[in-house]
């Protein structure tokens, strides 16, 4: 194989900003000179939520514009391109959060050819690989390319599978494809295993092809692929300009999209973005996907007639509509892997990787490994799965990366008293602990929602479910008998600590509950609990606590109303919000518009920026609406106890 020549300077994205600024301003850093390193460098840091608005060249202004060091951001807009780089050297658990590939495309037009960083996340990495770009947990390899060594690729794509290496030799997945579609890569179907297997290895196992002679990697028939109005158009976009605008799609009944990411945005859109442009570029990432569906016949779930909202967010819907246990299902959202709840193998994606499964019908699956997560005993009053997830992303094994790209299965006593929507928490929040996926062997839980939430008459299978005696990679073992309630600290989902272990008290300003996460029909009669009990004790909100709810479905919110929930939302003066992504991503109501205010949020994830300027702690649904009465962050036993209950 060749050798790439890196010419371009190196940024080193440094724990000091003065040192990140300096490098902007023209000087060269050694990598002894750069210091501490940025781990846990998000995509929201990478491109934050508006640069995404833009699906063309115009995002390589925009690399490292949220880049967070010490409370400042020392990178501006046109610096990274004007600077001449063509390497970021990072820390550990680079490109955390969400899926978006507009931010290696970012990287990749402002001139970056290769990310060297202790560990990737994996959608963030498969994105790189998609789009050409290199990755590298390599150091050695910034002195050689200072000195303007020549790297070998041989080199460069040291580690990784044979399909992935052939992806970057070349150029990006679309030239791979297009090799596919000439028959110049055979597929043929992957030998049967004779040891027992994991319930995931059994679905992927149902369709798994694979180039001859190669190992460790699969295609995988996918029986769902979803997109939704952030993505879609890109997808559309690098689809067009790879494969011409009149390439066929496989199986277009198995292809939805979504409007639920920008349905607030025209409303919640600041004069200063407007200025920019932004709110018409984000109009038009709304039309691409609207002309995308109408050229190929793809169902797109839109706004409701007469509302402000959207039918639901994308992986909720499919969960109360569509996905079965069993089956494969991919999303260009991070928080794919809620379909799992299900039993279904459900994981999320980056544009190429989407663009190209409309194109074959399938997506490439490295053999999973499996962490075995085992919820024993019984869950305390008042704690639900989301302590339960803050829990565990506060474990020192996830913490550092090591257990990045695993399946994490769930099982035990616990898990199995629980709900599908508690469930879904669970496998949908695998995207903060970096792993591939959540998943839970379907059971009676799983047969209840289907028939009383979807009217579906499911019948399991002997296959679905691990085998005695299945490899795990790793296990976590929860003493869930032990757990409280949980918070997590402003800047990352994994600074979690139980909320007894506050030093002080947090007063807010506001109260969010929705997403994905904290929207679902569990999450929203966690809230209406909490509320009627205080109605009941004669406590309303705090005065000064704006309360946000959002109902995760158009499904939901109908069946809140059929059971009267609304109606008490409304008397308690909650603010009640169509469903649609919103405030999650700052682009709806419940985001906070100013650095001194303080949310406490049911969402997923909090790092900077996320949700507006303010400080965003994480919670359960049940503490959120505890701390909108109390006005500061308290437990619902704790508000309770407040008052001598």
């Amino acid at each position: 194989m060749h050798a790439i020549q890196f010419e371009g300077r190196i940024l080193f994205l440094s724990e000091d900003p003065t040192l990140v600024e300096r490098q902007i301003a023209g000087e060269n850093l050694s990598q002894a000179q750069a210091g501490k390193l940025r781990d846990d460098v998000s995509t929201d840091e990478i491109t934050p939520g508006w640069a995404c608005f833009h699906v063309d060249e115009t995002l390589g202004r925009y690399p490292y514009v949220g880049l967070t060091c010490e409370g400042r951001r020392p990178i501006g807009t046109d610096q990274v391109r004007r600077g001449g780089f063509a390497v970021t050297v990072a820390g550990t658990r680079y490109g955390k959060g969400s899926s978006r590939e507009a931010s290696p495309y970012a990287e990749r037009m402002a001139g970056i050819r290769l990310v060297i960083a202790q560990k990737f996340e994996r959608i963030y990495r498969q994105n790189c690989h998609n789009l050409g770009i290199f990755t590298s947990s390599d150091f050695g390899l910034v002195d050689r390319i200072r000195a303007g060594e020549a790297i070998p690729v041989s080199e460069l794509v040291a580690g990784l599978d044979a399909v992935t290496a052939e992806v970057l030799a070349r150029g990006g997945l679309f030239n791979y494809t297009k090799a596919r579609l000439a028959g110049e890569i055979a597929m043929e179907p992957q030998p049967p295993e004779s040891r027992p297997l994991t319930y995931v290895e059994k679905i992927i196992a149902r369709s798994a092809r694979r180039p001859p002679s190669t190992s460790g990697i699969s295609f995988v028939k996918a029986d769902w692929r979803y997109s939704h109005d952030y993505v879609t158009g890109m997808c559309a976009a690098f689809m067009n300009k790879a494969m011409g605008p009149d390439i066929a799609l496989q199986d277009v009944a198995s292809i939805q999209c979504f409007a639920d990411h920008l349905v607030y945005v025209e409303e919640t859109m600041s004069p200063a973005k407007r200025a920019l442009g932004l709110l018409d570029s984000a109009m038009a990432m709304g039309r691409m996907q609207e002309e995308f569906c109408a050229q190929h016949g793809v169902r797109l779930h839109h706004r409701v007639p007469g509302r402000k909202g959207a039918e639901g967010i994308c992986h909720s819907i499919m969960t109360e509509r569509y996905v079965l246990p069993g089956q494969v299902a991919i999303g260009t959202d991070s928080h794919t892997p809620h379909c799992g709840a299900l039993g279904a193998f459900a994981f999320g994606i980056g544009a190429s990787e989407m663009a190209n499964a409309w194109i074959t019908g399938d997506v490439r699956v490295t053999a999973p490994k499996v962490c075995r997560v085992q919820l024993r005993g019984t869950l305390p009053a008042g704690v639900d799965a989301k302590d339960v997830v803050l829990h565990l992303l506060r474990l020192p094994e996830i913490r550092n990366g090591s257990l990045v790209g695993l399946v994490f299965e769930y099982t035990g006593e616990a898990l199995s008293a629980m709900g599908t929507d508690a469930r879904a928490t669970l496998t949908n929040m695998v995207a903060e602990i970096g792993g591939l996926t959540g998943i839970v062997a379907p059971d009676d839980e799983t047969l209840r929602f289907l028939r009383e939430r979807r009217g579906v008459d499911f019948r399991l299978e002997p296959w679905m479910r691990s085998d005695e005696g299945a490899q795990y990679a790793h296990e976590i073992e929860v003493d869930c008998g032990t757990l409280e309630p949980m918070v997590a600290r402003p800047g990352d989902p994994g600074q979690g600590l139980a909320l007894s272990a506050l030093d002080k008290a947090v007063a807010i300003d506001i109260a969010y509950g929705g997403s994905c996460t904290g929207g679902k029909l569990e999450d929203i009669e966690a809230y209406h609990a909490v509320l009627a009990w205080a109605e009941e004790h004669r406590l309303g909100i705090a005065p000064g606590v704006r309360f946000f709810l959002q109902f995760g479905s158009e499904d939901v919110r109908a069946r809140s109303d059929r059971m009267q929930m609304v109606a008490l939302f409304e008397r308690m003066g909650v603010e009640l919000v169509e469903p649609g992504c919103g405030a999650c991503i700052n682009a709806g109501p419940g985001a906070s518009e100013r650095e001194d205010q303080v949310t406490i949020s049911a969402i997923n994830r909090n790092f900077p920026g996320r949700s507006g300027p303010g400080a965003l702690w994480l919670a359960s649904p049940s503490t959120v609406a505890a701390s909108a009465i109390a006005g500061r962050i308290v437990s619902f036993s704790e508000l309770k106890a407040s008052i001598g209950q």
